[in-house]
């Protein structure tokens, strides 16, 4: 059985929907299938069921097909680091921050780790289907592509090219990736599926007729743009969502700054017919939410040091209404947050938090890492910790008056918790069940898909 490369003509073509769409239509045909993405550049992380830390893509999808989530479905992840530098994790662990050139420079000491987690699973499963990263004919990259040519080259894959149609130039991108392509690579490229199409599909029939007579590849599908309000993998496929509640009882605040990660955290939200979501990265009132949430950050000092930039802190310090605050967002409610290790700064710094809650937040080397089920809030909640921030008074969370905070990431997945307190805010929310619309959703969507995919083409060329 042929395992598959997923291919973007261009970054945010629609790759990471795509793998775990073909994904389950090979598994729906009786496999065993697993996604992969050898590297990913993302903020958005999950602790695995292994304690290891994985991209938020790769842990999607592996939640849509059922599969166990270990770091080796994503060996390799970058995130943002102290200066210019991004922080390496290998294999589910933080090992060092490098700079780009760095990376690069040493990128082939990172192939045998990539060789160890595809292997372990090639064993394990009939087929793994490999999400690439942006553009794989980045000609001056392509000897350090690790998720496109290394995979797609050491493993003998065949390909899908993804093309995002939204974007333009549509045409372009396919023949020029297509071409561009090594041609031990085009030989093993099964066809293109163009995304993202708006309108009616048959306008693009004489562009079928192109791309498979003059272009000779065959096109597998034609795919209409459907919002999908679940898996955001960057700030790129955030901007995507669409919200319409139709009983909206609350307006709700999230605070954007320029490190926000774990953004999943509000996906519950964002699907939530009784919310309305805004995300908010200038310094406009906050007086007509009902509540206002601090996600997670990536880098917190910094993101701290921007909300007093802006303005925003002294609005969020002296608003009167709801304050939930989530890992990162929680660590700046301290009086001060401590980096004398420098885990997020190129020197040791000190820096004035919120002061709403009385401790320190020190920034230790060792990376927190835990997936368990937690007591919070009076409901027991299944969620994770990924953070370097620790309190010695305040390990795992804090309520007083109107603020909310805690280090678990999750809390809003959790139904009993999340209608507990949103009631506590409009005594009229009435509340829904998040974990049977993920499953609808995902179940729709794939089946939507799949009426506009040449599945037999695709099956034929794996089985």
């Amino acid at each position: 059985m042929n395992n598959i490369s997923i291919f973007g003509t261009s970054s945010d073509a629609g790759k990471s929907t795509l793998t775990f769409v073909i994904a389950k239509i090979i598994q729906d045909a009786g496999y065993e299938v697993v996604p992969f993405k050898a590297q990913n550049v993302s903020n958005n992380s999950y602790v695995c069921d292994d304690g290891s830390e994985i991209a938020v893509a790769q842990y999607f999808q592996a939640e849509v097909l059922n599969c166990k989530t270990s770091y080796h479905l994503n060996p390799i992840l970058l995130k943002s680091g102290k200066g210019n530098s991004a922080s390496l994790i290998v294999e589910g662990k933080v090992v060092a921050n490098k700079e780009v050139l760095e990376y690069y420079r040493d990128i082939d000491l990172l192939k045998p780790a990539v060789r160890r987690c595809y292997e372990y699973l090639d064993k394990k499963y009939d087929c793994i289907v490999n999400e690439g990263a942006g553009s794989p004919v980045e000609l001056n990259l392509m000897d350090k592509d690790l998720s496109n040519i290394f995979i797609a080259n050491e493993y003998n894959t065949k390909i899908i090219l993804v093309a995002d149609i939204e974007k333009g130039g549509v045409f372009a991108s396919i023949y020029g990736v297509y071409n561009l392509l090594p041609k031990e690579l085009r030989d093993n490229v099964i066809g293109v599926i163009v995304n993202k199409f708006r309108g009616d599909l048959s306008l693009f029939d004489e562009g079928i007729r192109i791309i498979e007579e003059e272009f000779k590849i065959p096109v597998l599908g034609v795919l209409p743009y459907l919002p999908f309000n679940l898996g955001f993998e960057d700030s790129a496929s955030l901007k995507n969502f669409v919200q319409y509640p139709k009983n909206k009882k609350l307006d709700i605040a999230v605070i954007s700054y320029p490190h926000m990660s774990n953004y999943n955290d509000i996906e519950p939200l964002i699907a939530d017919d009784e919310v309305f979501v805004e995300f908010v990265s200038n310094n406009i009132s906050l007086e007509k939410f009902d509540l206002v949430i601090l996600p997670g950050s990536k880098l917190v000092i910094k993101d701290l040091q921007w909300l007093k930039e802006i303005g925003l802190f002294k609005q969020i310090k002296n608003y009167s209404k709801q304050i939930c605050c989530i890992c990162g967002g929680y660590e700046m409610m301290f009086e001060t947050l401590d980096d004398k290790y420098t885990v997020e700064n190129s020197a040791p710094l000190v820096e004035l938090g919120f002061g709403l809650i009385p401790s320190i937040i020190t920034f230790q080397k060792e990376k927190i890492l835990k997936k368990q089920e937690y007591e919070l809030f009076g409901c027991k909640i299944k969620g994770f910790e990924i953070h370097h921030g620790v309190s010695k008074d305040y390990s795992l969370s804090y309520e007083k008056n109107n603020l909310k905070g805690t280090f678990v990431h999750g809390i809003f997945d959790n139904d009993e918790f999340r209608t507990k307190y949103f009631k506590s805010i409009n005594h009229k929310y009435k509340g829904y069940n998040f974990k049977e619309y993920k499953k609808d959703s995902i179940d729709t969507f794939v089946d939507q898909m799949k009426i506009k995919l040449n599945i037999q083409k695709i099956l034929d060329n794996v089985l």
